[in-house]
C-alpha cells in the first residue's frame, strides 16, 4: 500500500489518520517508515515506526452533515437535510464530545467507517468549539454581590449547568467554549 498524508488506517483496533511520514533507510538494519498518526476519535497524536514489510490496513471514512433533532432517553436523533434520512445514535457510543451543549436544529458533521456500500459504522461527531445558548435559569444573587468578581450557577437551554458571572440574567444569550465547558461572553441579540 502507498503511504501518504491524509490516509486513514486501522491499527491496534483503532482508526488513525496519517499526518506525516518519512521513509528511513539506516546504514545498518532494515528500512522503516516513521509516521505521525492522529487518532480519529480521541484526537491524540502519536508517533510510530512501521517496518517497510508491515502491511497497513486502509480504512474508508466518510462524513455527512446532519441536523440534530432531539434526544429521547439515551438515544439522539439526527436528520440529513438533503435526503431526509434519519439516524439514531446511542449515548454510550458517543465519545470525546460534550454532548450537553448540543442544541436542537444545529448541523454537525457525523463521521462513519465505511465497511461496504451497505454497512457504515458510526465513529463520532464534532460539535462546534463555541456555541451560543440562552440562559433559562440562574441562582439568586443579592444586590451588591455583582460588584465582586463572583460566579453563580446558570442552567442553559440544553439543560446544562455551568458556572458563569453573577451579572447574567434569565433570557441572556451566552457564548460557551464546548471543549473546556467554560463561559466566554454575553451576546447581545
Amino acid at each position: 500500500m502507498n503511504i501518504r498524508k491524509g490516509l486513514y488506517i486501522q491499527w491496534n483496533k483503532e482508526i488513525f489518520k496519517i499526518i506525516d511520514f518519512l521513509h528511513v533507510k539506516p546504514g545498518k538494519g532494515y528500512a522503516f517508515i516513521r509516521t505521525k498518526l492522529k487518532n480519529l476519535v480521541t484526537g491524540h497524536v502519536l508517533e510510530n515506526n512501521f517496518s517497510s514489510k508491515h502491511k497497513l490496513k486502509k480504512v474508508e471514512i466518510e462524513y455527512h452533515y446532519y441536523k440534530y433533532l432531539y434526544k429521547e432517553r439515551n438515544i439522539f436523533y439526527f436528520m440529513d437535510d438533503s435526503t431526509y434520512d434519519q439516524i439514531q445514535i446511542e449515548k454510550k457510543s458517543i465519545r470525546n464530545t460534550n454532548i450537553e451543549f448540543l442544541k436542537e436544529g444545529v448541523k454537525i458533521p457525523i463521521f462513519f467507517h465505511v465497511k461496504s456500500e451497505k454497512e457504515k459504522i458510526f465513529l463520532f461527531f464534532k460539535i462546534p468549539s463555541t456555541v451560543i445558548l440562552e440562559v433559562k435559569q440562574t441562582e439568586y444573587v443579592k444586590k451588591g454581590d455583582t460588584i465582586n468578581n463572583t460566579n453563580k450557577l446558570i442552567i442553559l437551554e440544553t439543560g446544562t449547568r455551568l458556572l458563569a458571572p453573577s451579572f447574567l440574567k434569565i433570557g441572556d444569550f451566552v457564548k460557551i467554549n464546548t471543549e473546556n465547558r467554560s463561559y466566554i461572553e454575553r451576546i447581545k441579540k
